[in-house]
């Protein structure tokens, strides 16, 4: 990845996304002797309204060269609202407030903003941050357990959508790891540390205030 927006090369693009980051509100499935990634999946977002995170991000294109990596923190309350902050390699910071996603670039003094719904449709911020309703946006798929994890893939049911596949790696009850492949045949995967289930969050942190002099660009 090249930019610092939503996109690959500075436009909007499935690594970007998450940057500049699970699914329907399921009634809990009966304990299980072992659970797959189906069930720890539909369990979390049962259980967990919001919670926060340090994380790890890297691209590689689509002959596994990497492209870049970066950190940095978020923070979600469902339906919607979300932080998520890039602190390394640049600034960035991507906010959904329940209605608008702002995405903030420092470098480029300029802030992008998108309505929510047409901004999370079937993103990979939906699964953790989205409404109650996404098995409509789709289709689950357990997957085999790997590198100690449990896995379950999310397959987008709009043909449009950017993303060809995103994957869910569970360990214990949290997921750790996040791989989205994108239609180009890059990789962006994310790996999730320091969770914290429903924590108190201030309020402020699902608010943009756009600072003076940065250009305001898209649906406000």
């Amino acid at each position: 990845m090249t930019t610092k927006r939503w996109t690959h090369a500075r436009v909007v693009t499935p690594g970007r996304w998450l940057r500049g980051a699970v699914l329907a509100a399921l009634v809990a499935l009966p304990p299980a002797a072992h659970a797959g990634g189906v069930e720890l999946l539909r369990a979390f977002i049962a259980e967990v309204r919001a919670a926060k995170a340090d994380f790890t991000q890297s691209v590689t294109d689509a002959a596994g060269k990497p492209v870049q990596s970066s950190s940095g923190t978020f923070a979600f309350a469902r339906p919607g609202k979300f932080r998520w902050t890039y602190a390394k390699p640049f600034d960035q910071l991507i906010v959904g407030d329940g209605e608008r996603v702002w995405v903030y670039d420092a470098e480029l003094l300029q802030v992008t903003v998108k309505r929510l719904g047409d901004a999370l449709g079937s993103s990979p911020a939906a699964l953790l941050a989205g409404s109650n309703d996404l098995d409509r946006a789709y289709r689950f798929n357990a997957l085999p357990k790997q590198d100690g994890l449990e896995w379950v893939e999310a397959v987008p049911t709009d043909p449009d959508s950017t993303f060809e596949r995103m994957r869910l790696g569970f360990r214990g009850k949290d997921p750790e790891v996040m791989q989205l492949q994108d239609r180009l045949g890059q990789t962006t995967a994310m790996r999730f540390t320091k969770l914290q289930r429903n924590p108190k969050l201030d309020a402020k942190l699902f608010t943009f205030v756009t600072p003076p002099g940065v250009d305001v660009v898209g649906d406000r």
